[in-house]
Protein backbone atom coordinates (compact mmCIF):
# COMPACT_ATOMS: atom_id res chain seq x y z
CA UNK A 1 0.00 0.00 0.00
CA UNK A 2 2.63 2.55 0.75
CA UNK A 3 4.68 1.90 -2.42
CA UNK A 4 1.78 2.13 -4.46
CA UNK A 5 0.54 5.73 -3.02
CA UNK A 6 4.40 6.84 -3.53
CA UNK A 7 3.80 5.78 -7.32
CA UNK A 8 0.80 7.87 -7.21
CA UNK A 9 2.59 10.65 -5.42
CA UNK A 10 5.44 10.36 -8.50
CA UNK A 11 2.40 10.90 -11.16
CA UNK A 12 1.05 13.93 -8.69
CA UNK A 13 2.02 16.41 -12.32
CA UNK A 14 0.51 14.42 -14.25
CA UNK A 15 -2.63 14.20 -12.35
CA UNK A 16 -2.48 17.88 -11.25
CA UNK A 17 -2.52 18.32 -15.07
CA UNK A 18 -5.50 16.53 -15.82
CA UNK A 19 -7.41 18.08 -13.17
CA UNK A 20 -6.78 21.44 -14.64
CA UNK A 21 -7.44 20.24 -18.23
CA UNK A 22 -10.69 19.25 -17.46
CA UNK A 23 -11.89 22.55 -15.48
CA UNK A 24 -10.62 24.49 -18.25
CA UNK A 25 -12.61 22.52 -20.62
CA UNK A 26 -15.42 22.41 -18.34
CA UNK A 27 -16.04 26.33 -18.74
CA UNK A 28 -13.99 27.14 -22.02
CA UNK A 29 -15.60 30.22 -23.50
CA UNK A 30 -17.69 30.57 -20.13
CA UNK A 31 -18.55 33.96 -18.89
CA UNK A 32 -19.41 32.65 -15.52
CA UNK A 33 -16.53 30.24 -15.53
CA UNK A 34 -16.45 28.45 -12.50
CA UNK A 35 -19.28 30.67 -10.83
CA UNK A 36 -21.51 27.99 -12.78
CA UNK A 37 -21.24 25.44 -10.46
CA UNK A 38 -22.71 27.55 -7.70
CA UNK A 39 -25.51 28.63 -9.58
CA UNK A 40 -27.61 25.34 -8.87
CA UNK A 41 -27.12 25.12 -5.14
CA UNK A 42 -27.59 28.63 -4.81
CA UNK A 43 -31.02 28.72 -7.11
CA UNK A 44 -31.83 25.46 -5.04
CA UNK A 45 -31.95 27.42 -1.79
CA UNK A 46 -33.69 30.11 -2.64
CA UNK A 47 -36.46 28.45 -4.02
CA UNK A 48 -36.78 25.62 -1.19
CA UNK A 49 -36.61 28.50 1.21
CA UNK A 50 -39.27 30.38 -0.24
CA UNK A 51 -41.77 27.38 -0.56
CA UNK A 52 -40.75 25.87 3.03
CA UNK A 53 -40.79 29.49 4.64
CA UNK A 54 -44.28 30.29 2.99
CA UNK A 55 -45.79 26.90 3.01
CA UNK A 56 -44.10 25.13 6.75
CA UNK A 57 -43.65 28.30 8.12
CA UNK A 58 -39.90 27.36 8.48
CA UNK A 59 -37.74 30.22 9.72
CA UNK A 60 -35.49 31.30 6.52
CA UNK A 61 -32.65 32.49 8.73
CA UNK A 62 -31.86 29.03 10.07
CA UNK A 63 -32.71 26.96 6.86
CA UNK A 64 -31.08 28.55 4.43
CA UNK A 65 -27.62 27.78 5.74
CA UNK A 66 -28.67 24.88 6.80
CA UNK A 67 -29.91 23.78 3.05
CA UNK A 68 -27.03 25.30 1.36
CA UNK A 69 -24.65 22.94 3.43
CA UNK A 70 -26.83 19.86 3.00
CA UNK A 71 -27.15 21.06 -1.16
CA UNK A 72 -23.14 21.52 -1.05
CA UNK A 73 -22.70 18.00 0.42
CA UNK A 74 -24.96 16.15 -1.96
CA UNK A 75 -23.55 18.19 -5.36
CA UNK A 76 -20.46 16.65 -3.97
CA UNK A 77 -21.12 13.19 -3.07
CA UNK A 78 -23.48 12.89 -6.07
CA UNK A 79 -21.59 14.31 -8.60
CA UNK A 80 -18.35 12.44 -7.48
CA UNK A 81 -20.01 9.34 -8.31
CA UNK A 82 -21.36 9.84 -11.04
CA UNK A 83 -18.29 11.08 -12.72
CA UNK A 84 -16.66 8.25 -11.44
CA UNK A 85 -18.65 6.07 -13.46
CA UNK A 86 -16.66 6.90 -16.52
CA UNK A 87 -13.56 8.03 -14.97
CA UNK A 88 -11.86 5.42 -16.60
CA UNK A 89 -13.29 5.56 -19.92
CA UNK A 90 -11.93 8.44 -20.23
CA UNK A 91 -8.95 7.70 -19.13
CA UNK A 92 -8.64 4.81 -21.42
CA UNK A 93 -5.78 5.97 -23.67
CA UNK A 94 -3.57 7.03 -21.23
CA UNK A 95 -4.27 4.11 -19.37
CA UNK A 96 -3.43 1.97 -23.34
CA UNK A 97 0.08 3.90 -23.40
CA UNK A 98 1.60 4.08 -20.06
CA UNK A 99 1.08 1.79 -16.57
CA UNK A 100 0.24 4.13 -14.60
CA UNK A 101 -1.59 3.35 -10.95
CA UNK A 102 -5.38 3.08 -11.87
CA UNK A 103 -6.36 5.14 -9.01
CA UNK A 104 -4.95 7.99 -10.33
CA UNK A 105 -7.92 8.76 -12.67
CA UNK A 106 -10.40 8.09 -9.70
CA UNK A 107 -8.28 11.15 -7.93
CA UNK A 108 -8.31 13.11 -10.86
CA UNK A 109 -12.07 13.07 -10.46
CA UNK A 110 -12.27 13.56 -6.82
CA UNK A 111 -10.32 16.74 -6.74
CA UNK A 112 -12.37 18.42 -9.51
CA UNK A 113 -14.92 17.95 -7.72
CA UNK A 114 -14.09 18.96 -4.33
CA UNK A 115 -12.95 22.26 -6.06
CA UNK A 116 -16.84 23.14 -6.58
CA UNK A 117 -17.88 21.89 -3.44
CA UNK A 118 -14.98 24.22 -1.35
CA UNK A 119 -16.79 27.09 -3.19
CA UNK A 120 -20.44 25.92 -2.33
CA UNK A 121 -18.88 25.34 1.26
CA UNK A 122 -18.02 28.89 1.86
CA UNK A 123 -21.12 30.38 0.66
CA UNK A 124 -22.33 27.93 3.21
CA UNK A 125 -20.04 29.56 5.34
CA UNK A 126 -20.78 33.21 4.88
CA UNK A 127 -24.55 32.86 4.77
CA UNK A 128 -24.40 31.03 7.90
CA UNK A 129 -22.35 34.09 9.00
CA UNK A 130 -24.93 36.53 7.49
CA UNK A 131 -28.16 34.94 9.15
CA UNK A 132 -26.94 33.51 12.36
CA UNK A 133 -23.55 35.42 13.24
CA UNK A 134 -20.08 34.55 12.82
CA UNK A 135 -19.25 31.23 13.45
CA UNK A 136 -16.67 29.95 16.37
CA UNK A 137 -13.74 30.08 14.73
CA UNK A 138 -12.37 26.87 17.02
CA UNK A 139 -15.34 25.40 15.63
CA UNK A 140 -14.46 26.02 12.09
CA UNK A 141 -11.18 24.27 12.50
CA UNK A 142 -13.49 21.21 12.88
CA UNK A 143 -13.91 21.69 9.38
CA UNK A 144 -10.41 20.79 8.17
CA UNK A 145 -10.54 17.26 9.18
CA UNK A 146 -14.29 16.69 8.25
CA UNK A 147 -12.75 17.99 4.27
CA UNK A 148 -10.03 14.85 4.58
CA UNK A 149 -12.82 12.41 5.55
CA UNK A 150 -15.03 13.64 2.23
CA UNK A 151 -12.17 13.91 -0.44
CA UNK A 152 -11.39 10.26 1.25
CA UNK A 153 -14.67 9.21 0.77
CA UNK A 154 -15.39 11.04 -2.72
CA UNK A 155 -11.99 9.61 -4.10
CA UNK A 156 -13.47 5.77 -2.94
CA UNK A 157 -16.51 6.45 -4.40
CA UNK A 158 -15.11 7.57 -7.69
CA UNK A 159 -13.01 4.54 -7.69
CA UNK A 160 -16.08 2.48 -6.80
CA UNK A 161 -18.20 3.59 -9.54
CA UNK A 162 -15.35 3.52 -12.36
CA UNK A 163 -14.72 0.01 -11.43
CA UNK A 164 -18.15 -1.20 -11.39
CA UNK A 165 -19.12 0.66 -15.08
CA UNK A 166 -15.96 -0.84 -16.52
CA UNK A 167 -17.35 -4.17 -15.58
CA UNK A 168 -21.34 -3.99 -15.35
CA UNK A 169 -21.60 -0.84 -17.63
CA UNK A 170 -25.10 0.00 -16.27
CA UNK A 171 -24.03 1.15 -12.89
CA UNK A 172 -24.35 4.92 -14.42
CA UNK A 173 -27.71 4.11 -15.12
CA UNK A 174 -28.78 2.63 -11.89
CA UNK A 175 -26.75 5.06 -9.76
CA UNK A 176 -28.59 7.95 -11.41
CA UNK A 177 -32.09 6.28 -10.14
CA UNK A 178 -30.71 5.36 -6.64
CA UNK A 179 -30.03 9.01 -5.96
CA UNK A 180 -33.26 9.78 -7.03
CA UNK A 181 -34.37 7.77 -4.10
CA UNK A 182 -31.36 8.38 -1.58
CA UNK A 183 -31.97 12.18 -2.15
CA UNK A 184 -35.26 11.76 -0.59
CA UNK A 185 -34.01 9.47 2.46
CA UNK A 186 -31.81 11.44 3.23
CA UNK A 187 -32.33 14.97 5.15
CA UNK A 188 -31.21 17.35 2.84
CA UNK A 189 -33.88 19.45 2.69
CA UNK A 190 -35.76 18.54 6.17
CA UNK A 191 -34.99 19.96 9.26
CA UNK A 192 -34.83 18.08 12.36
CA UNK A 193 -37.99 19.22 13.32
CA UNK A 194 -40.24 18.02 10.36
CA UNK A 195 -38.38 14.45 10.63
CA UNK A 196 -39.02 14.20 14.11
CA UNK A 197 -42.80 15.28 14.29
CA UNK A 198 -43.20 12.79 10.76
CA UNK A 199 -41.58 10.26 12.85
CA UNK A 200 -38.79 9.85 10.55
CA UNK A 201 -36.00 9.70 13.39
CA UNK A 202 -34.45 6.15 12.03
CA UNK A 203 -33.58 8.32 8.75
CA UNK A 204 -31.01 9.97 11.32
CA UNK A 205 -29.77 6.45 12.37
CA UNK A 206 -29.28 4.44 9.78
CA UNK A 207 -28.48 6.63 7.20
CA UNK A 208 -24.62 6.75 7.04
CA UNK A 209 -24.68 9.98 5.21
CA UNK A 210 -26.51 11.75 8.05
CA UNK A 211 -22.62 12.06 10.30
CA UNK A 212 -21.27 13.78 7.57
CA UNK A 213 -24.04 16.01 6.73
CA UNK A 214 -23.46 16.90 10.79
CA UNK A 215 -19.94 17.41 10.39
CA UNK A 216 -21.20 20.39 7.91
CA UNK A 217 -24.01 21.72 9.70
CA UNK A 218 -22.60 21.32 13.17
CA UNK A 219 -19.77 24.37 13.06
CA UNK A 220 -22.35 26.85 10.51
CA UNK A 221 -25.39 25.94 12.61
CA UNK A 222 -24.90 25.44 15.86
CA UNK A 223 -21.24 27.11 16.24
CA UNK A 224 -19.98 24.08 18.10
CA UNK A 225 -17.41 21.17 16.83
CA UNK A 226 -19.20 18.00 15.82
CA UNK A 227 -19.42 15.47 18.77
CA UNK A 228 -16.68 12.61 18.81
CA UNK A 229 -19.65 10.27 17.62
CA UNK A 230 -20.10 11.65 14.26
CA UNK A 231 -16.42 12.06 13.61
CA UNK A 232 -16.24 8.09 14.57
CA UNK A 233 -19.35 7.07 12.27
CA UNK A 234 -17.90 9.04 9.64
CA UNK A 235 -14.48 7.97 9.38
CA UNK A 236 -15.99 3.90 10.00
CA UNK A 237 -18.14 4.64 6.66
CA UNK A 238 -14.79 6.24 4.96
CA UNK A 239 -12.98 3.24 5.94
CA UNK A 240 -15.46 0.81 4.71
CA UNK A 241 -16.17 2.83 1.29
CA UNK A 242 -12.07 2.95 0.83
CA UNK A 243 -11.36 -0.35 1.95
CA UNK A 244 -14.00 -1.86 -0.36
CA UNK A 245 -12.65 0.53 -3.10
CA UNK A 246 -9.26 -0.55 -3.21
CA UNK A 247 -9.60 -4.23 -2.54
CA UNK A 248 -12.12 -4.24 -5.65
CA UNK A 249 -9.00 -2.77 -7.26
CA UNK A 250 -6.17 -5.23 -6.25
CA UNK A 251 -8.18 -7.97 -7.40
CA UNK A 252 -8.78 -6.46 -11.03
CA UNK A 253 -5.95 -4.12 -11.94
CA UNK A 254 -3.85 -6.69 -13.77
CA UNK A 255 -6.41 -7.31 -16.00
CA UNK A 256 -8.55 -4.05 -15.96
CA UNK A 257 -7.09 -3.16 -19.80
CA UNK A 258 -8.85 -6.19 -21.11
CA UNK A 259 -12.33 -4.78 -19.59
CA UNK A 260 -11.94 -1.53 -21.61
Amino acid sequence: MFSYMASIYRCRFFWMSLVKMDLRTRYRRSILGLGWSLLHPIAMTTILCFVFHRIFKVSAEEYAPTLMAGLAFWTYFQGVTLQGCSTFFLAESYIRQYPSPLAIFPLRTALGAGIHFLMALGVAIVLASYTLGIPNPLALLSLVPTLALLFLLGWGLALLAGIATVLFQDSEHLATVGFQILFYATPIIYTDETIRANNLTWLMHYNPLVAFLNLLRDPLIKHQAPSWHTYGAATATVLIVAGLAFGLLYRVQRRFIFYL
